[in-house]
């Protein structure tokens, strides 16, 4: 390994599996700083619905330092290219240890490869031809990419399908694009929950998170942003949206949204599963281990190739 690569820890998992508690606790004993790996935590004013749990980012009376959370406006769209932009400009900025955190794969593969699909631009036109499509229509289409390029894509929600398409439209015609990526040797840890403690901690966390101001803080962001632009941000504010339209009752509320945190936090799974398939090493923890633990087996590892 080159002397001058930095080495990145990187904590993954699946919803509430406790991966920042790690990560924040991983930052104060090797005097590091997180570089949050979320697609939605880059909101302002979107803290609960997007489960930033800032508090546990304070231990004692020392906040860790962290990157890439709060740092757009709500209404905003925030992107992969982006994210990649934001994360090699922390990665850089960032004196001591950098620590990546989060349950994306998408970011987090994206973060660890870089992405120069993500620097093909927009095709509006192709877009809007696309959604006026049946969704099996638009999933044929995707299975028509080549499997090499495919197995680049995400094709887990209709919008990343068409992006897919999109893309795979562009290379016919143009070369990949190219990209500087910054000097980093990678060590995955990853959270492993079984499947029915992760229900467990997902059904009590959004019973807690529904009782105590995530439908007050999707009301309060209606005054800013459209039922339809709300909509856009992710399960929580999706559904609190409906049932704030009067689609069903609160009752209701829960239940959807916890089917669908579940089979979200099941796709996170397969994604890391996947990772490992194309070659990635993750180093799991048990969930259930100490603390203390865990950051030792952690630095453990990272000592090992520092």
């Amino acid at each position: 390994m080159s002397k001058f690569r930095k080495i990145l820890p990187v904590i993954l998992g699946p919803t509430a599996s406790g991966k920042t508690k790690l990560a924040v606790h991983l930052a104060k004993e090797i005097n590091g700083e997180i570089i949050s790996a979320d697609s939605r935590q880059v909101y302002k004013q979107m803290d609960i619905g997007t489960g930033k749990d800032l508090n546990e980012y304070a231990i004692g009376d020392e906040t860790i330092t962290y990157h890439l959370i709060d740092i757009c406006e709500p209404g905003f769209k925030y992107n992969i290219n982006l994210f990649y932009k934001d994360f090699v400009k922390a990665i850089n900025e960032i004196k001591s240890t950098p620590i990546l955190c989060g349950g994306s794969g998408l970011y987090l593969q994206t973060a660890l490869e870089g992405n120069e699909l993500s620097e093909i631009p927009v095709n509006d036109n192709s877009r809007a031809k696309l959604k006026e499509l049946e969704k099996s229509a638009i999933e044929s289409r995707f299975d028509k990419i080549p499997s090499e390029l495919k197995a680049k894509l995400d094709g887990s929600s209709i919008k990343r399908l068409i992006r897919a398409i999109e893309i795979a439209e562009y290379l016919k015609t143009n070369p990949y694009p190219s990209i500087s990526k910054p000097d980093i040797q990678p060590i995955l840890f990853g959270i492993d929950i079984p499947r029915e403690e992760r229900r467990k901690r997902i059904s009590f966390r959004l019973k807690d998170r529904l009782d105590n101001g995530m439908i007050e803080e999707v009301q309060e962001l209606q005054k800013t942003i459209s039922n339809e632009d709300l909509k856009y941000y992710g399960l929580e504010y999706l559904f609190i949206t409906e049932f704030l339209e009067g689609q069903y009752d609160k009752s209701e509320l829960f239940n959807r949204l916890e089917i669908a945190i579940h089979q979200f936090s099941k796709r996170q799974m397969t994604w890391f599963r996947k990772m490992e398939k194309d070659g990635y090493k993750i180093n799991w923890i048990k969930h259930d281990l100490p603390l203390q633990d865990k950051i030792d087996f952690v630095t453990q590892k990272i000592k090992s190739i520092a």
